[in-house]
């Protein structure tokens, strides 16, 4: 017997919604998102919150500044967030080498060493998709979609004991 999508379960204790796990939400989202450049504008939230929700997909070494960088999202949204990312962007043209600036999230909480929370009161699987699409309801919508898992997922990672 095979699994149907809905009896599947995403490694981080979702169930699978209509498009299957997680994985396929994330890979749907970044192909549309392509096509869309007011829907790409929620690229790196939804980046850091998938991979900090499924952390064995992700570089380890760059979950510290991804979960800084959703925090700064969850506190002061989503333009504060492209304006670091810009200057990021302007910094690395100038040929700085010296690695990522953490001055503008050194105000974050560090990412807690006690492993993944595991669960999510939001996650990529329940999102919405209408007609395979994730902004039929408006980018508005889809932005506070993104915005409830990024809150969801640094809720989670602060209720880890470290």
């Amino acid at each position: 017997m095979t699994d149907s999508p809905s009896m599947r379960q995403c490694d981080c204790g979702a169930s699978a919604g209509p498009l299957g796990v997680c994985v396929d939400y994330y890979h749907a989202i970044l192909a549309e998102e392509q096509a869309d450049p007011q829907m790409y504008r929620w690229h790196a939230p939804v980046v850091c919150a998938y991979l900090l929700q499924h952390p064995s997909r992700a570089n380890e070494k760059y979950l510290d500044g991804q979960f800084r960088q959703l925090q700064l999202y969850v506190d002061k949204g989503l333009d504060a967030l492209l304006r670091v990312a810009a200057h990021q962007v302007a910094r690395n043209k100038h040929g700085v080498r010296s690695g990522y600036d953490m001055a503008p999230l050194e105000e974050y909480a560090p990412l807690p060493q006690g492993g993944s929370p595991g669960r999510f009161r939001a996650t990529f699987c329940g999102l919405p998709v209408k007609g395979g699409s994730f902004v039929s309801d408006g980018h508005l919508a889809y932005g506070r979609h993104i915005e409830a898992i990024a809150e969801a997922t640094v809720e989670s990672w602060r209720s880890v004991q470290t």
